[in-house]
């Protein structure tokens, strides 16, 4: 068995760069507003007020 790796091509790269920045910081940012908006959802179900700030 050969433990070393090939060495990364630039098209790989190139690969690695779209898919991070077309689709996982789009998808990570609308996770982290959502799951913002749905803590303050619940914040003011439970309390039935609007949080201090």
């Amino acid at each position: 068995m050969d433990d070393r790796q090939q060495p990364v091509t630039k098209a790989q790269e190139l690969r690695a760069f779209l898919f991070l920045t077309i689709v996982t910081a789009p998808v990570l940012a609308v996770a982290v507003v959502g799951g913002y908006g749905f803590f303050i959802w619940m914040y003011q179900l439970v309390t039935g007020s609007l949080p201090s700030g």
